[in-house]
């Protein structure tokens, strides 16, 4: 392995070693606290443009297990672990870590201390790093300043509608990709519904014709306010009295087509144990989540929302109940693998609204 340093953007220095890729990449530093799943997040395309870095030491001990993929492609540019695995221990697993990311060109970083790093993230906040072979002192911080994740819905979106049918479908779901997890789609397969997958930019002329029973908003990278065309088609879904489910990405941008705010986080929810509460009956949900953006819970106006699920830890808004419309949307993965299952149960709710079934939430 050769040495491969991590420039952070405002000086910092770590030095380690290098496997998966080789590459020079640059990116936005986040982590993420869960003790597995390294798979999900690798495949995750909600990671687009970000370098992950894991918190839990050791990292590929499963090995690689291509059903177990959330999509086709790499989520990350670059992946950071303190310990990758090199001998997996799985009857499941058909590779090795380093060879996936080499695969995929992710660019790895590995023997540094992560804790250490962890904690400069959370106390300074998400910043730009290069990983790079380049000694430190003649690499630039401006360019690492001035990284930005742009366009990436539209980079992490399908380009063409592709149908899922399942057998005897008694539904039909209009899936918007903004990046999706492939466990959206198979919750709704498993639950009977036939699903179109539809590019991010398809009209609401165009998802209409398909003559759908509900609208799914998945998940995705980037600041969602800069969609604004996304943004004007859900103004006019929401019109359509067709039920809607927003998840984390979709969430936001049905917010924002609500006149609602966003804003990005210090350093955002990223693992499988955040804590989400139920406003209306009190309960506590595990969840998993990874997002950067919140929506802002000030901005909510109660005439046309409720507020329904709220952060345990850092009373953040994770999810909203509109009053006029069958509509709802989370800021966690109800869908989540690896991670709890605790909320899978809100696909059961979006099957109910198809069903024309009145619910009030909680």
């Amino acid at each position: 392995m050769n040495e491969l340093y991590l420039i952070l953007e405002n000086g910092m220095v770590f030095r380690g070693q290098s496997f998966g890729s080789a590459g020079d990449v640059i990116g936005e530093i986040v982590f993420t606290t869960g003790m597995t799943g390294y798979l999900e997040t690798l495949t995750d395309p909600s990671y687009h443009g970000q370098i992950v870095l894991q918190t839990f030491p050791l990292i590929g001990n499963y090995g690689i297990i291509p059903s177990d993929f959330e999509s086709t492609s790499a989520g990350p540019l670059a992946y950071i672990a303190k310990t990758p695995c090199h001998n997996p221990s799985n009857f499941r697993s058909q590779s090795k870590l380093d060879t996936f990311l080499k695969q995929k060109g992710i660019v790895g970083l590995c023997g540094i201390d992560t804790r250490a790093l962890t904690k400069i993230i959370r106390e300074y906040g998400v910043m730009n790093g290069r990983l790079t072979e380049i000694l430190p002192e003649h690499v630039s911080l401006e360019e690492i300043v001035a990284y930005r994740i742009e366009k990436a819905i539209q980079h992490a979106s399908c380009t063409k509608p592709i149908l899922h049918k399942t057998e005897n479908a008694c539904y039909t779901v209009a899936l918007l990709d903004y990046g999706l997890k492939e466990n959206i789609k198979r919750e709704l397969l498993k639950r009977g519904c036939d699903v179109w997958v539809l590019p991010c930019n398809t009209s609401p002329e165009e998802l209409m014709r398909l003559q759908v029973s509900g609208i799914m908003l998945s998940n995705g990278p980037g600041d969602p306010a800069e969609n604004t065309g996304i943004i004007e088609n859900l103004k006019v879904l929401m019109k359509s009295g067709i039920p809607i489910f927003g998840i984390c990405l979709g969430h936001q941008l049905l917010a924002l087509a609500n006149g609602f705010e966003t804003h990005k986080m210090k350093f955002g929810h990223r693992g499988t144990n955040q804590p989400v509460k139920d406003l209306k009956s009190g309960r506590v949900y595990i969840s998993s989540q990874n997002h950067g953006y919140t929506v802002t819970i000030d901005s909510i106006d109660s005439t046309v929302a409720d507020l329904w699920y709220v952060n345990v830890n850092d009373q953040t808004l994770e999810g909203l109940w509109y009053k006029h419309a069958p509509v709802f949307s989370v800021q966690f993965h109800p869908e989540a693998c690896g991670g709890p299952q605790d909320t899978a149960f809100l696909f059961d709710l979006f099957i109910k609204q198809m069903e024309g079934v009145s619910y009030a939430a909680g």
